[in-house]
């Protein structure tokens, strides 16, 4: 019966940690994700790097290329993306 008694609050920190820390982190990673993997032409976006620009173009390799200012175009990763700002309504069907 001791050994059990000194598990308890081993298991306990865990648990909390659990809750407080890992938990949070999962569900925020996976937000990230979503946002990034709904990115479409036309939204304006702002870099983990601070940049902010219109995503011109959705390339299949995990790229796109944002527009900074007129004729300044550079291609970024997806996941560097940390927030968009505005989104574009889908194109409707003709």
């Amino acid at each position: 019966m001791g050994g059990i008694q000194q598990f308890v609050p081993l298991i306990l920190i865990f648990g909390i940690m659990y809750f407080l820390l890992i938990r949070p982190q999962q569900k925020k990673m996976k937000e990230h994700q979503n946002m990034v993997s709904s990115l479409r032409r036309g939204d304006q976006v702002v870099t983990q790097g601070g940049l902010i620009g219109k995503v011109v173009k959705v390339k299949e390799n995990n790229e796109i290329e944002v527009e900074l200012s007129e004729g300044v175009k550079v291609r970024v990763v997806q996941s560097t993306i940390a927030q968009v700002l505005s989104k574009t309504e889908p194109a409707k069907d003709a």
